[in-house]
């Protein structure tokens, strides 16, 4: 099950009751107050994994607690500080505080959390919520007026609240196209990827990341992009759903059925996919971009190619057929031009 959308709930731990004692030992008299304070609690802690893949294990346990800090004890000891709750996140997981008194709305509907943090490299943490402080031991009240005090402190209550984690995939090139175009073939081509692969749209129903391999020890990573239909802008289809993983991509590839197999044409398909981007992102459209017109080896593929060349001249169109390996090596040799920059190529997942 992928889940890469999850409301939880987080508390960390109170922090431990100071403790009122005195000290008694034998030829010690008048030995004064000796209490200890408190431990603190745990805290509630994020941590960015690149082998965690999605949010289900929140889906299953949305309820994140940490461990309360240890009562005070005698000789000035203090209790033990509560354990840390980790919970490990995917690469790319935003958070976001949900506050139930905010009923704010905009004119498109209730307005969106606004983000505490966005969780981008492997190992990276964030504390979502602070333990609790300790209370102090009676040992923190004596003075020269007050030299047998029972004072005390409780333990402060630890941070809790609702939160909304939201994954956005990492990946350097994104492929973007309608179902059946042969997105997941040409990943299957191009990378150790398996994403599934069968003769109906939608077989792709969440992203699949593949790495591939260049010469001089380089990779970089390409996420396979779930087939969007029109209005996906507007959450038809599973419009957003899929439409927020590729805002992380550094480069898009349009991949095009070029024969027009599904009964559309390849021109207004091409159109289609910038509009809808534009629409749901307007800096989608300044990224780098080329179009892969996939499904060479059918019929009429060749005269489309004519037809979608003279329509964009001036736009990288590379003639490929995933399902025979034909064209694959130009592919991979563009994406190694559009992902390289002074400092080679950048993976964002390894």
């Amino acid at each position: 099950m992928f889940v890469d959308r999850v409301k939880i709930f987080a508390q960390a731990g109170k922090g431990g009751r100071g403790c009122v004692s005195f000290r008694r030992e034998k030829f010690v008299p008048k030995g004064g107050p000796d209490g200890g304070d408190g431990g603190r609690g745990g805290n509630v802690i994020l941590r960015a994994d690149r082998h965690v893949d999605n949010l289900a294990n929140l889906f299953y346990e949305p309820m994140i607690k940490a461990k309360s800090g240890g009562h005070g004890m005698g000789k000035k000891m203090a209790g033990r500080a509560g354990a840390d709750k980790i919970v490990k996140v995917p690469t790319g997981t935003i958070v976001c505080r949900v506050n139930a008194t905010d009923q704010s709305h905009t004119a498109h509907g209730p307005r969106e959390p606004q983000p505490i943090t966005d969780l981008t490299r492997d190992g990276q943490e964030f504390v979502l919520c602070h333990g609790g402080a300790g209370g102090k031991g009676n040992v923190r009240f004596k003075s020269s007026r007050n030299r047998a005090p029972r004072q005390y402190t409780e333990g402060e209550e630890g941070e809790q609240g609702h939160f909304f984690l939201e994954l956005r995939t990492i990946a350097d090139a994104g492929l973007v196209g309608y179902p059946n175009a042969g997105k997941s073939t040409l990943l299957r081509k191009i990378s150790a990827a398996r994403p599934k692969v069968a003769a109906y749209p939608f077989t792709t129903l969440h992203p699949i990341v593949g790495v591939i391999e260049f010469p001089g020890y380089r990779r970089a990573t390409v996420a396979d992009i779930p087939g969007l239909i029109d209005g996906a802008h507007r959450g038809l289809g599973l419009g957003h759903e899929f439409l927020r993983h590729i805002t992380r991509c550094r480069a898009l590839v349009f991949v095009v059925d070029i024969a027009g197999s599904e009964g559309r044409n390849p021109v207004e398909d091409l159109q289609n996919l910038r509009r809808e981007l534009d629409l749901y992102d307007s800096t989608l459209s300044s990224r780098t971009w080329f179009v892969v017109a996939n499904k060479m080896d059918l019929p009429g593929a060749n005269g489309n190619l004519e037809t979608l060349q003279k329509r964009f001249p001036n736009r990288q169109i590379l003639p490929t057929s995933a399902a025979k390996g034909e064209g694959i090596v130009a592919v991979k040799q563009e994406l190694a031009f559009r992902l390289t920059n002074d400092e080679g190529i950048v993976s964002a997942a390894i």
